[in-house]
């Protein structure tokens, strides 16, 4: 029987929109960048260590949006066996380079990825950016009775 997809998840792909670059380059993540938007501006991950931030690039395909200058404007990363489930986490994209349709781009190169081909399942969670994630296939759960979860709120955030 034949995989799903052949392609190494492991290769450095990248992809330009117009001056920025998308890269899965792990040498070109700017930690610092990462945790400060995590631990300071998303309502998901407030407080989140800086090393729980490294650990979690470590184990995940992460995909980072620079601007001209190199620097770090935009992220996400994908939790996967490779072969099955892909699951979407931690995207985001700095305020200040918000409405150059960069979160659109980083959607549609993470789904078209080579590595991430022939998935059964695609997963993410948003409270409040449906629209970007159906423009590139998401859609509500078909049957979410079926879903079960352990969340831990607020659990970075010292109380």
């Amino acid at each position: 029987m034949q995989p799903a997809h052949t392609a190494n998840p492991d290769a450095v792909v990248e992809s330009r929109h117009g001056e920025f670059v998308i890269s899965t380059d792990p040498a070109r993540l700017d930690v610092d960048v990462i945790h400060r938007f995590l631990a300071n501006s998303s309502y998901w991950a407030k407080g989140i260590p800086r090393d729980v931030v490294a650990r979690s690039i470590e184990h995940s395909l992460c995909f980072g949006v620079y601007d001209g200058s190199a620097a770090q404007v935009g992220f996400a990363r994908v939790i996967s066996d490779f072969a099955t489930y892909a699951y979407v986490a931690d995207v985001f994209v700095l305020e200040s380079h918000r409405g150059h349709g960069l979160g659109k781009s980083l959607m549609a190169f993470i789904v078209q990825h080579p590595g991430l081909q022939g998935m059964r399942r695609w997963n993410l969670t948003t409270r409040d950016a449906h629209a970007l994630y159906a423009q590139v296939g998401f859609k509500p759960l078909k049957v979410p009775e079926r879903y079960m979860e352990i969340q831990r709120v607020r659990m970075y955030e010292k109380v």
